[in-house]
């Protein structure tokens, strides 16, 4: 028996035409597979939505928060009076709708009058457009002949209570799934789940982190033993560059899971990290499809995937980062700098991105959000202080303004040529390579441009290298 896991983003479901196209798609792969299983996102724009009237609430803006209330109403039965025809079943479904936006209006005026919110209470409130979603699509393919019942992923994804980011507990999914989902599929009942949500093990609401409806199917995808999941997104698949910076970005027909971990990480938003993992322990393909082009095969991700060694596949770049330097020649040799300064870093709670150290062991840089900078500065100061007096350590300071520029393909450590094909084609623009990496992955080589001279740096890897490679 043949099982389809797929996930429809924001934007696939994001209004009455593309939740229209979506139930359209689902009715013809349930025709081909023996099951489908669907997991959903919120509207494109009512997470955010959810998210900022809770933060008026704190504050104290009354208006605002009663304002966003409205506006979740209002988008909603619209969608439902544009896509529900039977009267009964569109006066039902209204009244679900309007139940759950009235426990967030309710929850909005607790946190007005605590002038707080928790992470526990913000995952309550961010996850309704979820529940809401979830249950218009499943009432459309009720519509459409298909029987499918809609159901909250936290009877189904169990996690541990790190409110707001929290981390599936596999095993304890697994018979949550095998209990409650694997028993509707087997009545060739249509699921509808809600993306971006699981709970605790005594069933408190929590959140997998901003873009986890991508996890969530995974995991779900895992669970039911998929023969393939797919994500359907608002881009034709995985692309050679972010077209919006280089507009000839062709898509990649094929993938293997490393290459895609180290896109998602260094920048690319078409797929969240942590969708990776639970694919990957089962060797279940992963295909990203556009609900706008459906017809387009889209990438498909692979374990393995067949690969001209050194072939450079994709380009990336994150922006807004900053090049943190500790130098010193009184550094050499001392045990521990190393170990005290990312400590440093880590009690200010900030990501770092990328660590290059000199081999004469004078100074240690690595990248962070520049938003982190005054902190993590702050802190290591305060914890090398004996040796800024001492003058062990000369300085400690950021560059902010920089960008991690990422070349992304197989094989690329163990080909000769390569960093000398990427630095050729930058060279052409005379670029200032700040800081060099190389992944040990195998598939990845990052530079630290200037801000100004990124944009530049990826065209000319793109075209030079990708596009001529």
């Amino acid at each position: 028996m043949s099982t389809l896991t797929m996930k429809f983003g924001g934007t696939s479901v994001g209004s009455p035409e593309a939740i229209t196209r979506a139930t359209d798609i689902i009715l013809k792969y349930a025709e081909e597979w023996d099951h489908v299983a669907v997991v959903v996102s919120a509207m494109s724009g009512i997470t955010d939505l959810l998210i900022n009237a809770a933060r008026s609430a704190e504050e104290g803006n009354e208006a605002s928060y009663r304002e966003a209330v409205a506006t979740l109403r209002t988008r909603h039965h619209q969608t439902v009076e544009a896509l529900i025809t039977d009267q009964a079943d569109r006066k039902e479904l209204l009244k679900t709708v309007d139940a759950y936006v009235d426990e967030i209006a309710a929850l909005y005026h607790g946190v007005h009058i605590l002038g707080e919110i928790t992470p526990r209470a913000m995952d309550t409130i961010s996850s309704v457009g979820e529940r809401i979603n979830a249950r218009v699509v499943a009432a459309l393919l009720q519509q459409k002949g298909i029987t499918s019942e809609a159901i909250d992923a936290t009877d189904l994804i169990i996690t541990d209570d790190t409110f707001q980011n929290a981390v599936p507990l596999m095993e304890e999914t697994q018979e949550k799934i095998d209990a409650n989902l694997k028993p509707v599929i087997d009545q060739d009942i249509t699921p509808v789940i809600t993306g971006f949500m699981g709970a605790t093990k005594s069933g408190l609401t929590t959140t997998l982190g901003r873009g986890g409806s991508d996890f969530s199917a995974a995991i779900i995808g895992a669970c039911l033993d998929s023969d393939e999941v797919w994500t359907w997104t608002d881009v034709d698949g995985v692309m050679t560059a972010d077209p919006r910076v280089i507009p000839d970005a062709r898509v990649i027909p094929v993938l293997a899971y490393t290459e895609i971990s180290e896109l998602a990480y260094f920048g690319a938003k078409v797929l969240h990290l942590r969708t990776i993992r639970p694919v990957v322990e089962r060797s279940i393909p992963l295909w990203v499809k556009n609900t706008f082009n459906p017809d387009y095969p889209g990438t498909e991700i692979v374990r393995e995937a067949e690969n001209t060694p050194g072939t450079v596949k994709a380009v990336t770049a994150i922006r807004g980062m900053s090049l943190v330097t500790v130098e010193g020649t009184g550094m050499m040799g001392i045990p521990g700098i190393a170990a005290r300064t990312f400590s440093a870093v880590a009690s200010r709670g900030a990501s770092v991105l990328m660590i290059i150290q000199a081999s004469s062991e004078q100074s240690t840089c690595f990248v962070i959000p520049t938003i982190s900078v005054p902190q993590v500065i702050q802190a290591l100061e305060d914890e090398l202080a004996l040796e800024l007096a001492r003058r062990d350590i000369e300085r400690v300071w950021a560059l902010d303004g920089v960008v991690i520029v990422t070349a992304v393909g197989v094989g690329m450590r163990q080909t000769p040529g390569v960093a000398a094909r990427i630095f050729g084609a930058i060279s052409q623009k005379d670029i200032n390579v700040l800081v060099i990496a190389q992944g040990s992955s195998d598939c990845s080589i990052s530079l630290v441009l200037t801000d100004d001279d990124a944009s530049a740096a990826i065209h000319q890897i793109h075209s030079e290298v990708i596009a001529n490679g």
